[in-house]
């Protein structure tokens, strides 16, 4: 048998084995060291003296020395300290007040803290098994399709391995070569594309078919609004906003005002009241700040240099000195600005006209579950996509501030901390010991000329990029059937990667597009880890078929997704080139 005949069958048997039920990472330790064993086997030397071993030293040493590893332990950490800290509950309970007049308002609300909680923790089993305990009995309690239900906690829940901090992004990166920080930016919009055509599916679903999702009772849709607050409306005016903001100027009849907690209001719980009711504005503003800054005065200001050593190094041959103004960027730009800004405008004066006690409620309830989650999760997103920190200094920051979370919140003591803890050992250790075994297969497969056999084929097809990046993408999906994301990342996705320069494929778009690819390895019988996890934790009459149907359209909707990225490039490549350039 030749050598790239050893590689194929090498690769044919990782693939047999894995689907027995081996663990994957001895597997390929195994399976590599056998057939790296037969290739260099040499009948002039002593069995010991195979170079088999001394391979697999240098590769788990190489495996040892990634710096990109580093941050997976932190990230992984973060993610446990909160799914122990139980900080997920009070946001499923506020988000489905906030939503609660949008048809398949609970499946609503289920997607969007999936969303978010995905975004924050990166666990897709975490995520699944949390919102199959906090949504799945109360939608099926209202009323929904069994297959709604399971399809809208199994699909959200696996968002958080797409969007970032994401631990597949990250072992993308260290496989193929590529900047971490690149391939976040060129994963965030294609992740949020992503929840919006799940978001659009479930509520077009609901309008079409209103029994799949019937309308909830009063007593679920209905806000707690506290007494204080109605009196309070009563003593100073119907809208709250201007309630709070005259009680502030003539305190007097707000002191008379009681609380349930048996306290008077006194001029710090006004002020506290009045600065929850202006979160949505400061938010709205800090954006629209944000963005004119980096795009207008920081790119002027940084450009504005480079253009004088320009204008320097040109002499005589250049005529006017560019300007920061002429240095900014285009019209399109004020155009698009100025229309999201008059748009956030109109929303926030037609928010704070109808801001009645009901609508201050959820705001309250809002900012206090949502709002130290979403600072953290910016905070750790921006640091690293503006080029402050690095992905692994950032993900320590992010697991320092899910234990201050964690804490605040009081839920997180001594033992599911420990839990936490061995969790993230117990992540780690896996991911890195497959980084050991697929460094050795992939190794061995490369000597037994197993890839250049592949590329060879492929080359052999003369196929069009369009032709290659369908062929290649068709097979991460089928692929997504019997085996994980972490087999496709670590095992197959180094075989396309050599190819890609050769069909003038840019990594990142390729990459992305297997992530958002992978999303099917989660929702695709047989393996589809999310339809076990959510079967553990849901009532007996719930089957695994109806799960496994709840999850199938989702699946074409990657399908869409995967061909607008393609048709438009720039949802995934705009962003890392607008931050970092080409």
């Amino acid at each position: 048998m030749s050598d790239p005949a050893l590689g194929l069958l090498m690769l044919g048997l990782i693939v047999v084995v894995i689907m027995m039920g081996f663990a994957t990472a001895f597997t390929l330790m195994g399976l590599g060291i056998f057939f790296g064993f037969i290739a260099f086997y040499d009948p002039s030397q002593s069995w010991t003296h195979n170079k088999v071993f001394d391979l697999m030293v240098q590769r788990t040493y190489g495996a040892m020395t990634n710096d990109v590893l580093i941050s997976i332990p932190l990230f992984v950490l973060m993610g446990y300290v909160m799914e122990r800290g139980a900080l997920v509950d009070k946001m499923f309970y506020s988000i489905q007040l906030a939503f609660r007049r949008v048809p398949a308002a609970l499946a609503v609300a289920t997607l969007i803290v999936c969303t978010f909680w995905g975004i924050a923790s990166g666990l897709v089993g975490a995520v699944v098994v949390l919102m199959g305990v906090i949504a799945l009995n109360p939608m099926l309690r209202a009323g929904y399709d069994v297959k709604l239900a399971s399809g809208v906690i199994t699909a959200g829940g696996t968002l958080g391995i797409l969007i970032p901090p994401s631990v597949m992004i990250i072992v993308y990166a260290a496989v193929a070569g590529q900047s971490v920080v690149k391939l976040y930016a060129a994963a965030m919009f294609p992740g949020f594309f992503l929840a919006l055509l799940y978001l659009v599916y479930v509520i077009g679903w609901a309008l079409i078919n209103p029994r799949i999702a019937p309308k909830l009772p009063e007593e679920q849709t209905r806000v707690p609004v506290p007494g204080w607050v109605t009196r309070l409306q009563a003593a100073y005016s119907p809208n709250m906003l201007m309630g709070l903001a005259k009680s502030l100027f003539s305190p007097t009849r707000a002191r008379a005002i009681e609380t349930e907690a048996g306290r008077r209001l006194d001029y710090r719980a006004l002020a506290g009241n009045f600065a929850t009711a202006l979160v949505p504005l400061v938010l709205t503003v800090l954006t629209l700040w944000g963005g004119w800054w980096y795009v207008v005065i920081h790119q002027q200001a940084r450009e504005a240099p480079e253009a004088a050593g320009l204008q320097q190094l040109g002499g005589a041959a250049s005529t006017a000195p560019a300007t920061a103004a002429e240095l900014g960027p285009s019209a399109t730009f004020y155009v698009w600005f100025a229309i999201i800004a008059a748009l956030m405008a109109i929303v926030m004066v037609r928010y704070y006209w109808k801001m009645d006690a009901a609508r201050f409620v959820v705001l309250k309830l809002l900012t206090a579950s949502v709002m130290p989650l979403a600072i953290l999760t910016v905070i750790v997103l921006g640091v690293i996509l503006f080029g402050i920190t690095t992905a692994t200094e950032s993900a320590a920051v992010g697991a320092a501030g899910a234990f201050l979370l964690a804490f605040q919140a009081r839920t997180l003591d001594w033992k599911r901390t420990k839990e936490a803890v061995f969790l993230t050992a117990k992540t780690t250790a896996m991911v890195c010991w497959l980084f050991v075994g697929s460094a050795l297969f992939s190794a061995v497969f490369a000597i037994l000329g197993g890839q250049g056999l592949v590329e060879r084929w492929a080359m052999s097809l003369n196929l069009t990029p369009l032709q290659f990046m369908l062929l290649s993408q068709a097979i991460i999906f089928i692929l997504g059937w019997p085996l994980e994301w972490t087999e496709i990342i670590i095992i197959f996705v180094p075989i396309f990667l050599p190819l890609l320069k050769h069909y003038d494929i840019d990594p990142i778009l390729w990459g992305t597009m297997v992530f958002v690819n992978l999303q099917a390895a989660f929702l695709s019988p047989p393996v589809a880890m999310s339809a076990y996890y959510l079967k553990g934790v849901a009532p007996p009459h719930v089957t695994l078929n109806q799960i496994f149907g709840g999850m199938m359209p989702y699946m074409l909707i990657v399908i869409l997704c995967l061909a607008i990225m393609y048709a438009w490039p720039g949802m995934s490549l705009w962003l890392p080139n607008y931050l970092y350039g080409n």
